[in-house]
């Protein structure tokens, strides 16, 4: 699988988050990388609107689960321990929900504002083991390049 240039995908997103506006910049991030990082097949972001509980935010993707507490799944995890979760076969991993039986596995990027989290960006893919540590840093560069560009609140 060739590599992704995302110090140059980084270049691009900072050029296309041309508002502040979190919904627009969340909608435009999700379907970026959803078109320019190879084998997906979902990009979303989850949005802690209430305690302790992801709601369904912008997305690239089948329709998808709502809502997932923090107790519960991959997205839950990342949330409760606003740490990035990769996960080679979600299939192990014994709370998975499974929005996509497709899917098989997983990197969940937590977006921390001042301690507060906000949300988290999902990304699954059809290939086990699909998510590199180069995709983890990669992406995780993206999601700072959002957080910089966009106004970011407590919903």
């Amino acid at each position: 699988m060739p590599t992704t240039d995302y110090a140059l995908l980084n270049r691009q997103l900072e050029a296309l988050l041309d508002t502040r506006d979190w919904l627009t910049n969340s909608a435009q991030t999700c379907a970026f990388i959803q078109q320019e990082v190879p084998n997906l097949n979902w990009v979303g972001f989850y949005l802690q609107r209430q305690p302790e509980v992801l709601g369904l935010g912008p997305f690239q993707g089948k329709p998808a689960c709502h809502p997932i507490p923090f107790s519960k799944g991959v997205c839950g995890a990342a949330a409760r321990q606003q740490k990035t979760q990769r996960v080679d076969d979600v299939h192990a991993v014994a709370d998975h929900i499974a929005c996509d039986a497709d899917s098989r596995s997983e990197l969940v990027i937590p977006v921390v504002l001042e301690g507060y989290l906000w949300g988290v960006l999902d990304l699954d893919s059809p290939l086990p083991a699909r998510f590199t540590e180069d995709d983890q840093a990669g992406i995780e560069a993206l999601i700072a390049t959002f957080q910089r560009q966009t106004d970011l609140s407590p919903h």
